[in-house]
């Protein structure tokens, strides 16, 4: 089964995988306006045809303040490369007396690749353009749409899904949320080209487009087309990726800053991975490689914690980790370094310690070789309940699938919650915000055979971005960068994301532009309510601080 928010190390590297404008500017102040009409004269490709932007009215009250929004759920259309992009007007449409136009086939199958996004975008009234922040928010896969953000997180709407079971059948319940984040930015949720209702259209568009570095050059195409449509360019920006929309985040930071000449005032990193090497669902298959049983040991030590699996259970979780990270980083990192030369008193030694740490039995750590992966943790934590613990949320658990497997075969928590967010949100984007008739939502891409494209910058292989934040961060020292993670997250450890940042070939000097916070949940941290508010309270804080410190 493959997650709709990150595709593990091992399966990513084996198998990978509009309209009119109406919106403008009057006084500075944002105005929507809707044009529904469509042309009279009947288009040569009506399959290519987008169905018509449509503009609802909203309120949510947050933190004492009642706020009316604008919403506006629709496509934009980018090409596959600049050159191509930039030969499309605004309606998505080749412009007249343009190469494309010319080049332009009789059949759609054989036109040139471009790709129609699809979005929800939600505008406080009466704000002003120039002082009003706008955050773009993506979720990752890579495949998936932005279902779970735009439903769970810091949106005017919210899936309640608080606690750690499988939710109850529908009806499932959405409410206003009063955690969103439109007291402070205006919020835009962009589905990945190729799901939610966008479409990829013409020749090879899948390759077209479904690639590391196709993907994050898409996302800015959209970004660019987006803030001049909306008139938003002297708006402060910010990003807001999820999961492998953190990879998205460093490659598209990057491409903004010195490709496009959009600076970007933060990059809000939710379930940060940038080094797909250190990802603890396939180490196994890398020996000699270590690091992803280190980075993934202070989540293992939670997840016992939480589950009062440990021979002693320590009072606190957060001062318990520290002692954990201590230990991963001295002595277990020694002695996973040492190898074959590690004697039998050292690995027992080590062993009764990662026993403490975790709950796992010592006969089971010595029979690994002090070695768990992610999977293998998952179905032996609680092996004696006959339960399998969660991947996403390390909080939930859910019967063996096969109790003699040697590792999880499923996740509990994205079983346990998926349908109420795929559900609401299909019935949301119709009733409330008018759009979706006749269409099908799709939430992960339909890859098929097309597989997903590691090449970076010429290179093929396992994947590592820390160069493009990096690179982000030097170019533009005033960018700040917020890491956000759960404690019970083992899909993209809290330690590991905190080990990347902590190493991105940056001058220490930059290294006060990054903070760091993390939550008692998952990876979907705003799947708890307390989480939720935190995350609130900490983004509006960090975007007021980077505002700040830029007058």
């Amino acid at each position: 089964m493959r997650l709709p928010h990150l595709v593990p190390a091992a399966l990513f590297t084996a198998a990978l995988v509009t309209s009119p404008l109406m919106a403008i500017a009057q006084d500075d102040t944002i105005t929507v306006k809707t044009d529904v009409k469509q042309s009279d004269k009947p288009s040569d490709k009506a399959s290519d045809k987008t169905p018509a932007d449509s503009t609802t009215q909203g309120t949510v009250d947050v933190g004492g303040q009642h706020i009316a929004y604008t919403a506006v759920a629709g496509t934009i259309t980018v090409g596959s490369t600049d050159v191509q992009d930039a030969e499309l007007g605004p309606d998505g449409k080749p412009q007249p007396g343009s190469q494309l136009a010319f080049a332009e086939p009789k059949d759609l199958k054989d036109a040139t690749p471009h790709a129609h996004i699809f979005y929800v975008a939600y505008f406080k009234k009466d704000a002003k353009a120039e002082d009003r922040p706008i955050t773009f928010f993506y979720n990752g896969g890579p495949g998936s749409s932005t279902v779970w953000l735009h439903m769970g997180s810091l949106g005017p709407k919210h899936v309640v899904t608080d606690g750690d079971q499988h939710l109850p059948a529908a009806p499932y319940k959405l409410v206003d949320n009063t955690y969103s984040l439109l007291d402070t930015s205006d919020l835009v949720f962009i589905d990945m080209p190729g799901t939610g209702f966008g479409r990829l259209v013409g020749k090879d568009a899948g390759k077209a487009f479904w690639g590391l570095d196709e993907d994050a050059n898409a996302f800015a195409r959209f970004i660019a087309r987006f803030i001049t449509k909306y008139n938003r360019w002297n708006s402060p920006k910010y990003l807001f990726g999820e999961s492998y929309g953190t990879t998205r985040s460093a490659v598209l930071s990057d491409i903004l800053e010195n490709n496009k000449s959009i600076d970007l005032n933060g990059v809000i990193l939710l379930s940060q991975i940038f080094n797909f090497t250190t990802d603890i669902d396939g180490p196994s298959g890398n020996p000699g490689v270590d690091l992803p049983y280190v980075l993934a040991l202070p989540t293992y030590a939670a997840t016992g914690w939480y589950h009062k699996k440990l021979p002693q259970q320590p009072a606190a979780l957060e001062p318990f980790l520290k002692d954990v990270e201590d230990f991963a980083m001295g002595p277990y990192t020694h002695a996973l370094a040492l190898g074959t030369d590690l004697t039998a008193e050292e690995k027992n030694s080590v062993a009764e310690k990662l026993h403490d740490y975790t709950g796992l039995p010592v006969a089971y750590l010595l029979r690994a070789n002090l070695r768990v992966s992610g999977g293998e943790f998952e179905k032996a934590l609680q092996e004696d309940q006959d339960l399998t613990t969660g991947r996403l949320d390390t909080r939930f658990s859910g019967p063996n699938l096969n109790p003699l497997s040697e590792g999880a075969e499923y996740d509990p928590q994205s079983s346990a919650i998926s349908s109420a967010y795929v559900a609401l949100f299909n019935d949301y984007v119709r009733r409330d915000l008018k759009y979706g008739e006749g269409q099908t939502y799709l939430p992960e891409a339909q890859f098929g055979s097309t597989q997903w494209d590691l090449t970076h910058h010429g290179f093929p292989g396992t994947p590592n971005v820390a160069v493009d934040m990096a690179e982000a961060l030097k170019t533009n020292p005033r960018l700040r960068i917020m890491v956000n993670g759960g404690y019970y997250d083992l899909a993209t450890p809290f330690f590991a994301a905190e080990y990347e940042e902590k190493h991105l070939p940056i001058p220490q000097s930059l290294a006060k532009n990054i903070e760091y916070d993390w939550y008692e949940s998952g990876h979907m941290v705003y799947v708890r309510d307390e989480s939720l508010k935190q995350l609130h309270d900490r983004v509006a804080a960090f975007i007021k601080s980077t505002l700040a410190g830029s007058k």
